[in-house]
């Protein structure tokens, strides 16, 4: 996913929807993201992210409960 801007499309996605949380690269080229917010707006959020920015190519996306707490009312981060 790298080189097509995916945590900036990511984050524009998820703070047009009121969502917290962020979208972080990790050491194997994949791309993590924690979001925090109404169930509607998550799975909204959840099939964009399958289908992800123009030139993106999202091969897998896992879903899984989180404790984001310390997330709520920070925005939408990238890092």
């Amino acid at each position: 996913m790298q080189g097509v801007s995916f945590r900036y499309y990511t984050q524009q996605q998820a703070r047009a929807l009121g969502l917290a949380g962020y979208a972080r690269n990790l050491p194997d080229g994949r791309v993590e993201v924690l979001a925090i917010g109404d169930d509607a707006a998550l799975e909204q959020f959840a099939l964009w992210l399958a289908r992800g920015p123009a030139l993106a190519r999202v091969t897998e996306v896992l879903r899984s409960p989180a404790d984001g707490n310390e997330w709520r009312g920070r925005g939408f981060e990238t890092g």
